[in-house]
């Protein structure tokens, strides 16, 4: 199965070329921040992805059996996707793409929200 990057991924990685933000490229790539530093210390990765369209639920698996969970209306292109439009899905170790529906979600973008968005203390 050949795997590409969605249109609004290229489209944002262009934007990132960009010579107003090639500084900007070059601190993410060699000053990874927290995020970063954590699933590259916990090795995190997807490791399964099930949906609820009927709750408009989608559970992410993580191989530290950690789950993470989001509204599939959260996510323009997947939230009027059928069923068997939403399983044709892969994950790569970023995160799940699915390239029919141009959506890509990164393991990095879930924690980010998970930790801004979450009503429970965290721990380590």
């Amino acid at each position: 199965m050949k795997r590409s990057i969605s249109k609004h991924t290229t489209e944002y990685l262009d934007q990132l070329s960009s010579t107003e933000t090639k500084g900007d490229i070059e601190d993410y790539i060699f000053k990874p921040d927290s995020l970063d530093i954590l699933i590259q210390n916990h090795k995190l990765k997807i490791v399964g992805l099930n949906f609820y369209p009927d709750l408009d639920l989608l559970l992410f698996v993580l191989n530290n059996k950690k789950v993470m969970k989001r509204k599939i209306s959260d996510f323009k292109n997947l939230k009027n996707a059928g069923l068997k439009d939403l399983e044709k899905y892969f994950i790569s170790k970023d995160g799940v793409h699915w390239e029919k529906l141009d959506e890509d979600l990164s393991l990095r973008g879930l924690l980010q929200y998970e930790l801004t968005h979450s009503d429970v203390a965290l721990s380590y």
